[in-house]
């Protein structure tokens, strides 16, 4: 997938060094002004690693200026800012705020920019991403004229990133993304402020649909009442549910043709109370052992996130091209 996506012209960004070194191992001639490390609370060594690769390095905190200033003197840095306020589809998501550790407040940037003069930096790009789900295309209009502000009293700003968020419609009900608002919104500061570079983080936007997570129902059974159906994978497979209380369609793939039945839980084996995958969802009364469920929208988050906790095995993974 990173094949493809460098073969597109994606630059990428990585938050960790693991992430950065394998992105190198597979894309060893992968130009180092494609990639954005965006670190949160990073120890010192990957910063360095960073640096050492030529990265862009996005930084939101005066303290590792001051900290290391060796490091940082005669670079280039991303700052990354807070607008002050975060969007999502739960609190979990939200990457803005007060109640977020992302990004630098608005009214940190004078300390900030000591911080930069005195450890030898120099700011090139402005950084901002403040949450996931964000269905209104104005979002990125509001995020970068906050930012082109900011990068006219800096005055070394060659671009601006307004992350990401695009939202996802996991429920087949919901309305899809405007992606024609989005581009609309992003036309028009683009022509605003045409000396800064526009970047854009699609990430999970465009993989989110691509994958889905096959499990087999073990049990079906019933406690005071409430029908739950057991899977032979839960919260270690699909963490999203369980961490974000976030909503993926399910379909008994074995049963398609059945009517819809009683409302049931789909669970987990994992020994939580919180390994529920699915809530009052309509599955066939006909729904037995063996039968083949599908769980929608896991390309994103779904098998990066996936553990051994209770020593399950992880999920296999199959790419499907034709």
């Amino acid at each position: 997938m990173l094949q493809v996506l460098e073969a597109e012209g994606f630059g990428f960004e990585c938050v960790s060094q693991g992430e950065i070194e394998h992105l190198f191992r597979v894309l060893p001639k992968l130009a180092p002004d494609r990639v954005l490390f965006t670190p949160s609370f990073a120890p010192r060594g990957e910063y360095a690693t960073a640096l050492g690769k030529g990265v862009f390095v996005t930084i939101d905190s005066p303290v590792p200026l001051r900290q290391w200033p060796e490091l940082f003197k005669g670079r280039e840095i991303v700052l990354r800012v807070d607008p002050g306020f975060g969007q999502g589809h739960h609190e979990k998501v939200r990457t803005g705020g007060k109640g977020a550790k992302f990004g630098l407040a608005a009214e940190a940037l004078p300390d900030f920019l000591d911080a930069v003069r005195a450890s030898g930096a120099r700011i090139c790009g402005l950084h901002a991403h403040i949450g996931s789900g964000i269905h209104d295309a104005q979002h990125w209009h509001t995020v970068y004229a906050q930012l082109a502000a900011l990068a006219e009293d800096i005055g070394t700003i060659g671009f601006i990133d307004v992350g990401g968020g695009l939202g996802v419609a996991y429920d087949p009900d919901a309305d899809p993304f405007d992606i024609n608002a989005y581009a609309t919104a992003l036309a028009e500061v683009k022509a605003t402020y045409p000396q800064y570079a526009l970047w854009v983080e699609p990430g999970r936007y465009l993989v989110a649909e691509a994958g889905a997570l096959l499990l087999r129902v073990t049990q079906v059974a019933r406690k005071q009442g409430q029908r739950r159906i057991g899977a032979d994978g839960g919260m270690n497979a699909l963490m999203r549910p369980a961490l974000y209380n976030a909503w993926h369609e399910i379909v008994n793939l074995t049963r398609l043709a059945d009517a819809p039945g009683e409302p049931a839980e789909v669970v987990g084996p994992i020994c939580e109370t919180s390994d529920v995958i699915g809530r009052q969802r309509r599955l066939p009364d006909s729904t037995a052992e063996g039968d083949v469920l599908l769980v929608g929208h896991a390309g994103a988050y779904g098998a990066v996130m996936a553990n051994r906790y209770n020593l399950r095995e992880l999920p296999q993974e199959d790419v499907i091209d034709d």
